[in-house]
C-alpha cells in the first residue's frame, strides 16, 4: 500500500505539482504537520519528560538525603507519589496521555518503593528477587492499562531478573552450566516466545500493534542468538547448535517481515547480524596466518556487505510502497 507522503512525493517528480505550488499542497493534504499539529506534539513531549522526571526526582531526592530524612518520610513521600499517580489515572483515563504517564510514574515509583523496603529493613534478598517482585506487581497494571510502553517495562524487568537470577545460582531448570552461554539461551527463548505472542496478539487487540515495541523485542530476541554465535565462533568449544537456531531464526524473520507482514526495521537488523557472524568468522580463522592482508580485506568486505545491504533494503523498501 503507497503512503501518502509516498503518493506526494511521486507527483512532485512527476512535474503533477509546480515546485511554487508544493507548500500550498502539503497544507491542503494535511502532509506536513500545521500549528495544531506541533502544539500537540509538544504538550504530549513535555508531559512525558515531566511524569519522567518526577518519578526519576522522587528517586534521586531519597538516595541523596538517606541520611537527613527519616524512613517513615521516605515511605510516605514514595507512597504518596503512588497513590497520586493512580487517582491521576483514573481522573483522565486510560486512553489519554496523561493516564498513561500517570501508570508509567506509579510503575517507576513501584520500584523505588521496593527498593526502599529492601534497603531500610536489609531483607538480604538476592537483587534478582526485587526485579522479579517489581514485575509481579505490577502485572496487574499492564493489564489494565493496556498500554505498550508498560509492558516493554515488564519485559526488561523480566530480562533483568533472569540475567541476575541465573548469576546468581549458575542455571535455571535444565540450564545448569555456568558459563553465560546457557544465560543467553534464556533470554534468546524468552523473547523469542514473547515477540511471536506479541505478533499474534496484535492481530486481536489493536493497542499492541506499535511497531517499536515490536522492533525492541526483536532486538531482545536478535542480539543473544547472534552473541551465541560469535562465542561459538570465537570459543572451540561454544557447541554446534547456536548456528543452526540462527540460520532457522533468520529463516522465519525473512518469511514474517517480508511476505507477511512487511518491515523493513526487522530486515535491516537482520542484515546487520548476517554482516557480524560472515565478519567476525572470517577473522577468526584469517588473522591467524595474514594479519595486514586480513585487516585490508574485511574493510573492503564490511564496505561491500554494508553497501549491498542498503541497496537490496532500497529495493525491498520500493517492493512495499508498491
Amino acid at each position: 500500500m503507497i503512503s501518502p507522503r509516498s503518493q506526494f512525493i511521486e507527483l512532485i517528480e512527476q512535474g503533477t505539482i509546480p515546485a511554487e505550488k508544493v507548500a500550498e499542497a502539503l497544507n491542503v493534504a494535511k502532509i506536513a504537520p500545521d500549528g495544531e499539529d506541533w502544539r500537540s506534539f509538544i504538550e504530549h513531549l513535555l508531559l512525558w519528560i515531566g511524569g519522567l522526571a518526577l518519578a526519576f526526582a522522587v528517586m534521586f531526592f531519597i538516595a541523596y538525603n538517606w541520611n537527613n530524612i527519616g524512613r517513615f518520610i521516605k515511605f510516605a513521600m514514595v507512597e504518596g507519589i503512588i497513590i497520586l499517580s493512580i487517582v491521576s489515572y483514573y481522573r483522565f483515563g486510560g486512553q489519554s496521555a496523561a493516564g498513561k504517564v500517570s501508570i508509567l510514574v506509579a510503575t517507576i515509583c513501584l520500584g523505588v518503593l521496593l527498593a526502599l523496603y529492601g534497603q531500610t529493613y536489609q531483607t538480604g534478598a538476592d537483587p534478582w528477587q526485587l526485579f522479579f517482585s517489581w514485575a509481579l506487581l505490577m502485572l496487574p497494571w499492564a493489564i489494565i492499562g493496556r498500554f505498550p510502553a508498560i509492558w516493554i517495562v515488564w519485559i526488561a524487568l523480566m530480562n533483568t531478573a533472569i540475567v541476575l537470577y541465573y548469576q546468581t545460582f549458575r542455571g535455571i531448570f535444565w540450564f545448569v552450566s555456568g558459563s553465560e552461554t546457557g544465560m543467553l539461551w534464556l533470554t534468546f527463548i524468552f523473547n523469542t516466545l514473547l515477540l511471536a505472542a506479541w505478533e499474534f496478539l496484535a492481530e486481536i487487540w489493536q493497542w499492541l500493534s506499535e511497531r517499536w515495541a515490536i522492533r525492541l523485542l526483536a532486538i531482545g530476541s536478535g542480539m543473544p542468538i547472534t552473541w551465541l554465535v560469535l562465542r561459538t565462533i570465537f570459543n572451540r568449544n561454544g557447541g554446534f547448535l547456536p548456528g543452526p537456531i540462527w540460520m532457522i531464526w533468520l529463516v522465519l524473520m525473512y518469511f514474517i517481515y517480508r511476505k507477511r507482514k512487511p518491515d523493513l526495521f526487522m530486515l535491516a537488523g537482520c542484515c546487520l547480524s548476517v554482516m557480524t557472524v560472515v565478519v567476525s568468522f572470517l577473522a577468526r580463522y584469517m588473522l591467524e596466518h595474514s594479519p595486514v592482508s586480513t585487516f585490508f580485506f574485511l574493510t573492503v568486505l564490511v564496505i561491500s556487505m554494508g553497501a549491498s545491504a542498503a541497496y537490496w533494503l532500497k529495493n525491498i523498501h520500493k517492493e512495499f510502497q508498491s
